[in-house]
């Protein structure tokens, strides 16, 4: 018996597919694909999701000293003239952040050989690079997905039938974040 389904793919585009898939449900919360699809998507989301459960409690709260741009009234640098050149001020700050311990950074770095980059557009400005955010979808799962799944012990995911499509009778389904 095969350990994964084909999909009628070569490797590279099987995998990308995948890739593709499991980021775009992470980031929305459910997707509507073929169950084929859905049953190997099930496999790797749920895989990653185990794995911000058990590392998302493993970081220290660090504190360190920053560099910030002074700013004024308005948002913008505040330059001042240093030896005939315009040089921008700049004040230190103590800010805090959380230092991942060797496992969750490991996990981490697991996650993003999985995960493509994600750009959130606003709908105002839709189709215009500016404005544009890029999404920590590694951060999402430690910060927002893990914590809701704690007491579970796996099954993370649900697929539901949804019907045969039109084209060429493949099921559909819709699976989504539990």
């Amino acid at each position: 018996m095969a350990k994964y389904r084909k999909l009628g793919r070569t490797s590279s585009q099987r995998k990308a597919l995948l890739r593709n898939q499991v980021t775009a449900l992470l980031n929305n919360g459910k997707i509507v694909t073929t169950e084929a699809k859905a049953k190997e998507i099930r496999k790797i989301a749920e895989g990653l999701i185990a794995l911000a459960v058990k590392e998302k409690d493993n970081f220290e709260e660090v504190t360190v000293k920053a560099k910030v741009a002074r700013k004024d009234k308005d948002g913008k640098r505040v330059k001042e003239v240093v030896d005939g050149k315009k040089v921008t001020v700049y004040d230190e700050v103590d800010k805090k952040i959380k230092k991942d311990m060797p496992s969750r950074l490991h996990a981490r770095r697991q996650m993003l050989k999985v995960l493509y980059p994600v750009k959130e557009v606003p709908a105002a400005a839709a189709g215009r690079k500016k404005n544009t955010k890029e999404v920590d979808l590694v951060a999402k799962l430690f910060d927002e997905i893990a914590p809701k799944y704690e007491s579970r012990n796996g099954g993370y995911t649900r697929i539901v039938k949804i019907g045969q499509r039109k084209g060429d009778a493949a099921m559909e389904v819709l699976i989504e974040l539990v």
